[in-house]
């Protein structure tokens, strides 16, 4: 299995569109914002990546004055968020076992290594600096 994943997909609240849109449902603006805790110009522009890319469908429908813009989650979208959960499943369960993800390439397997041989390090102090707040004054 190869562990890179969508670009589109792993940005946060790229992820959580997706979480809510899931059952399969069209879900209103309103009800994913709330969702997602997203601000309305941070969700409109999310959702327009997503559609671009082809993992959502955005609709506008009339209801009574206003209109409503609602989503829903295309098939290469449901497929897309399957691979990318499967990806994290997989590298759980690789943890959970004990042993490393069969498909980490070799300099990544090498880091892994090195990384568990390095010892602990300690946290760097912050540099003294001399007080030059007179000069301002």
């Amino acid at each position: 299995m190869n562990f890179q994943f969508d670009e589109i997909i792993s940005a946060p609240c790229r992820l959580g569109i997706l979480a809510a849109l899931v059952p399969g449902e069209p879900v209103s603006f309103t009800k994913i914002k709330t969702a997602t805790s997203l601000s309305d110009g941070n969700l409109h522009a999310q959702t327009r990546k997503l559609a671009d890319a082809g993992y959502i469908e955005i609709n506008k429908i009339k209801k009574g004055k206003r209109s409503v813009t609602e989503f829903r989650l295309s098939e290469l979208g449901r497929e897309r968020f399957r691979l990318h959960v499967m990806k994290l499943q997989k590298i759980l369960d690789a943890e959970a076992s004990g042993k490393p993800p069969a498909q980490l390439s070799g300099q990544a397997r090498q880091r892994s290594k090195e990384a568990k041989q390095r010892p602990a390090q300690r946290a760097r102090r912050p540099v003294q600096r001399p007080d030059d707040s007179a000069v301002w004054a």
